[in-house]
């Protein structure tokens, strides 16, 4: 199996520099990731174009499309399908609109200052996608020469990475997206299932065209090594479930975070979240991994942190309080946006001040309680942000042990306070402070 061959096979490292370097104009962004079939009612791209100003304002900078390709009709799960089951590398799905509507967001997104990255599934095909017909040496087959898949993904059909026709082949049909759109980049779908020989030769080859970001759906450092801007966090996710749920402390985080630090090269960035796709519709965040106000020191921090480029997935700043079906028509609702001044604060924080560029100096601080709160700031200049977060069911009597400006009137960003001495702050239960030194 090729999975078990990758897992044993050596990794053909790439040399790299002392930082990993990011297209610029990712700098100080964010993701927001757009489930185009639950998004509105006629679950279109037309109609979801509608919303564009409305996440411009709130501060989105980048929009992420769920795949967007025809799916597979062959063992379709449930009535719609699933996205990650691609009929088709070079063609949009119908019920989602044509090539045109998407390039009309393309356009429409760029002229309001956003970029956009599509979903890209290359460790499997759709159960009836062509290849399994034209070329049959393109997919993975058992002893009797039937076409394979993994777990339950039994309306997929797993790739054969040791064919390089099909790897070609591969490039060739993300190139066409490069070429036939003007988008800005990929979220590659199980990039850890793909053996990364493959990312040394594909991603050098899209950039040829132009500057491109990469986020891959993996939780692995070597994938910087081949290309990859950002990566999962899983790990770091898991841990903030748990927290949440009473059953870790920060110093638990902490134990990940330096070992983050010490395993990932230089300036790599994580995709820091509370909720996606998968672990909305299969595991109920945030919803109930987070609930209420228990959500907000886990989103400041996904924001704010070191490292992180963070996601927002759709509904959030509603908040859509449900898992969103997978398979079905489930369209979200937009009434109250509840959230949405919360994240606006937060993206426009992020979008705004020069301690969010990438030659700011993260530090942590030091402070009474550290099993219960955490702290940190990042300073550019004159321009420092200090960030206090309890991540608890108890309220805090915060002691900040660090040498911080006095000079000066800090600005806390949610509350709009102004405050001189930042050094001993009370926190409720999942409290949350936010301070710009420098500049509001």
């Amino acid at each position: 199996m090729r999975k078990l061959f990758i897992s044993l096979c050596l990794f053909a490292a790439v040399s790299t520099q002392a930082q990993q370097k990011h297209p610029a104009f990712m700098e100080q962004g964010n993701i927001y990731e757009v489930n185009i079939r639950q998004y509105t009612k006629e679950g279109t791209l037309k109609a979801f174009a509608k919303h564009l100003p409305r996440l411009q304002k709130m501060g989105v900078k980048t929009l992420w499309f769920m795949p967007l390709q025809p799916i597979s009709k062959e063992g379709r799960k449930g009535t719609l399908g699933s996205y990650y089951s691609v009929a088709s590398y070079t063609d949009v799905n119908p019920e989602f609109g044509t090539l045109n509507d998407f390039n009309a967001i393309v356009a429409k997104a760029h002229a309001m200052g956003m970029k956009v990255i599509i979903d890209w599934v290359p460790n499997h095909t759709g159960a009836d996608h062509p290849w399994l017909t034209t070329h049959p040496d393109f997919h993975e087959r058992d002893s009797t020469g039937k076409a394979i898949y993994t777990a339950d993904w039994s309306d997929t059909r797993e790739l054969n990475y040791n064919n390089p026709v099909m790897e070609d082949s591969m490039i060739n049909a993300m190139q066409y997206w490069v070429k036939h759109t003007a988008i800005d980049g990929f979220r590659v779908d199980v990039a850890w299932g793909v053996p990364y020989s493959f990312w040394n030769k594909c991603i050098p080859t899209l950039r040829k065209e132009r500057s491109l970001f990469f986020l891959a759906e993996a939780d692995d450092p070597k994938l910087h090594e081949t290309g990859f801007d950002a990566t999962y966090s899983w790990t770091e996710f898991h841990v903030m479930n748990d927290i949440a749920a009473g059953k870790k402390d920060v110093l638990s985080l902490d134990t990940v975070l330096n070992k983050i630090d010490k395993e990932y090269v230089k300036g790599a960035w994580r995709l820091y979240f509370t909720s996606n796709h998968d672990e909305n519709s299969w595991n109920k965040a945030d919803y109930a991994t987070m609930p209420g106000k228990v959500h907000a020191p886990f989103a400041v921090f996904t924001q704010t942190y070191n490292r992180t480029m963070p996601l927002v997935y759709s509904g959030q700043e509603e908040p859509v309080l449900r898992a969103v079906s997978f398979f079905e028509k489930d369209s979200m609702s937009f009434k109250k946006y509840e959230r949405a001044p919360f994240y606006n604060t937060l993206l426009h924080l992020r979008n705004t001040i020069a301690a969010f560029k990438e030659n700011a100096v993260f530090e942590r601080l030091k402070v009474n309680n550290p099993t219960q709160v955490m702290a940190y700031s990042r300073k550019n200049g004159d321009h420092l942000v200090v960030v206090v977060l309890n991540l608890s069911d108890k309220a805090a009597q915060v002691q900040l042990d660090a040498t911080l400006p006095m000079d000066k009137t800090y600005f806390e960003v949610f509350t709009h306070q102004s405050i001189k001495d930042i050094h001993s702050l009370q926190l409720p239960a999942w409290g949350y402070k936010v301070f710009v030194y420098g500049t509001k």
